[in-house]
């Protein structure tokens, strides 16, 4: 396998890393100056390798998400996201599926429902894009699972979030971006039948 540094980097990549180096100078690391030239060299990285001297002296280094980024398996080869996606009708995942580590949600006028409150192997961390019309998108969360939604972007939609924003719960962490147009995306915990609360 090649040199997993020379794969190439995503905007959501591009993005995270533009953060980082806002936060930087919040933080008094760098300066202003010294901002607007590594936004330039963030902004033209087209790999891994070439996001990284921009970042190499600050805490973190490169997002998780890029290869060699915190976290990231040295040997492991980035999956690419699977899209599910919808015009006018309607696409249900409920029961135990095999859930992804990035996901892209598309719908038109339709509606999107993904329950993962009974999948028994869930990631950690699931990457998920939306992106709605008039349609509707619905995620729904285990118990202990997270979602920090502030990157998703409402023309005339509505999001709605149900859970906590902050991993550290005993589930997953949604990371969830893009937008919503006339739509709406909601995250919710899954709600409890009568008969399993009664059995506690």
């Amino acid at each position: 396998m090649g040199d997993p540094g020379e794969l190439r980097i995503s905007d959501r990549d591009r993005e995270l890393a533009a953060k980082r180096l806002h936060d930087a100078v919040g933080e008094g690391r760098i300066t202003l100056v010294e901002l607007e030239e590594r936004l330039s060299a963030v902004y033209a990285a087209r790999t891994a390798n070439e996001l990284r001297p921009p970042l190499a002296d600050l805490p973190g280094g490169l997002p998780p998400t890029v290869p060699g980024g915190p976290g990231a398996d040295p040997g492991a080869v980035p999956q690419a996201p699977v899209h599910l996606r919808t015009g006018a009708g309607s696409l249900n995942r409920g029961g135990d599926w095999t859930v992804p580590a990035a996901l892209r949600l598309s719908s038109g006028i339709g509606s999107i429902h993904l329950d993962l409150s009974e999948v028994r192997r869930l990631p950690p961390r699931i990457d998920v894009a939306v992106s709605t019309g008039m349609g509707e998108i619905v995620l729904v969360l285990p118990a202990g699972g997270t979602a920090d939604v502030n990157d998703v972007r409402a023309s005339w939609g509505e999001v709605k979030t149900g859970v906590p924003g902050l991993p550290g719960g005993s589930g997953p962490h949604l990371t969830v971006h893009g937008k919503v147009g006339l739509g709406s995306l909601t995250v919710r915990p899954a709600r409890r039948s009568w008969w399993k609360a009664l059995l506690g």
